[in-house]
């Protein structure tokens, strides 16, 4: 069963799950996590994101650097983020435990 929430109660879950993200800095409207893995683990993880994010309907950022993969979810013009994106953030944790598991 899914629960609605509007207005500062929506705020306040999101907040709530968003601690529960370890990793994951708030801008603004953006949460950003900053990944170490090779390029192996990088395009593994890539293609697991791109499955979640369309079935989500979402497009995040995922760039590449050095030995560090950056990953933005959310809106650059204060759109507010909303119950989606932080699941994509959430499904993104689990496909970096699963793609750097030993």
């Amino acid at each position: 069963m899914r629960v609605l929430f509007s207005g500062r109660a929506k705020r306040d879950y999101l907040s709530d799950a968003l601690t529960l993200l370890s990793g994951w800095t708030r801008e603004g409207e953006q949460i950003r996590r900053t990944l170490v893995m090779d390029d192996a683990q990088h395009a593994a993880l890539t293609e697991r994101v791109k499955v979640v994010s369309d079935a989500l309907h979402l497009r995040p950022e995922i760039s590449r650097r050095a030995d560090e993969t950056q990953i933005c979810v959310g809106h650059p013009d204060d759109q507010p983020l909303s119950e989606g994106e932080v699941l994509l953030a959430a499904r993104i944790e689990d496909a970096y435990r699963a793609v750097t598991a030993p």
